[in-house]
């Protein structure tokens, strides 16, 4: 990422006096940040981008005029997007910040070890995108059916659902039943992306196509059109990991 070798320049886009004077505080002690600037307004935040020399952009989302998120939604029209760090009160907006292909989402009051966490990870993406991830072996599972034996790649189930003490596999094709307890799987299948979202169900991540907010309820749709309650106590993991997924 440019400006990563001597450190960060950071734009910190903010209406509220007192979040953007800690924003710039907490940043500016950070030694992989080399420069913050401050702007009031998503408008005054455009101008500076436009100019080519921010490497991040810290970004409130509820601001008068331009939002937070329609700021981000021009960036992505860049020929060179900065990646941009949410910073709100709100965790509404959460599934609008995966949307944007946000790099992390940080709720207010701004902890200083929390917004640490979201340079390394500025830091961590910029170099994910200049040098490829190495790809995880695909692994194969065998299931039984009717006396056969076939094996089915990992990457292409979409969701697991518990059934007792067994686990049922789905793809596209169909659905397998594992002689294996959903919990084993949620403990081995966690690096391949793996999430719970449900007491009873394992999702893919890879094969979320949308998040859906109504009524303060979640639900994900994966590949084959399925749509998945998420529980409430597994929404903000279930957020987490979309935001930094592989291929963001």
């Amino acid at each position: 990422m440019t400006g990563t070798t001597a450190g960060l320049r950071v734009l910190v886009v903010d209406d509220e006096r007192p979040s953007l004077d800690e924003l710039e505080f907490l940043l500016s002690r950070d030694e992989r940040v080399a420069s913050v600037r401050t702007c009031h307004s998503a408008t005054d935040g455009l101008r500076v981008l436009r100019e080519g020399d921010v490497d991040c952009v810290f970004l409130d989302i509820q601001m008068p005029g331009l939002t937070g998120l329609e700021l981000a939604e021009v960036l992505t029209r860049f020929k060179e997007p900065p990646p941009v760090v949410f910073v709100t009160a709100h965790e509404a907006h959460a599934v609008d910040a995966f949307d944007l292909r946000a790099v992390d989402y940080v709720l207010k009051p701004v902890r200083a070890e929390r917004l640490a966490e979201a340079v390394r990870r500025v830091v961590d993406g910029g170099g994910a995108r200049e040098h490829s991830a190495p790809a995880v072996a695909d692994l194969q599972i065998p299931v039984e059916r009717g006396g056969v034996t076939r094996f089915v790649p990992r990457s292409t189930v979409s969701h697991v659902e518990a059934q007792g003490d067994y686990a049922r596999l789905h793809t596209s094709a169909g659905s397998h039943l594992l002689r294996v307890p959903l919990s084993t799987l949620e403990e081995e299948w966690a690096d391949a992306g793996f999430v719970r979202i449900h007491r009873s169900v394992l999702v893919a991540t890879a094969h979320v196509s949308q998040v859906r907010m109504e009524a303060g309820r979640c639900t994900v749709v994966v590949g084959d059109g399925a749509e998945l309650v998420v529980s409430r106590r597994n929404t903000r993991e279930l957020r987490e990991r979309l935001l930094h997924r592989s291929d963001s």
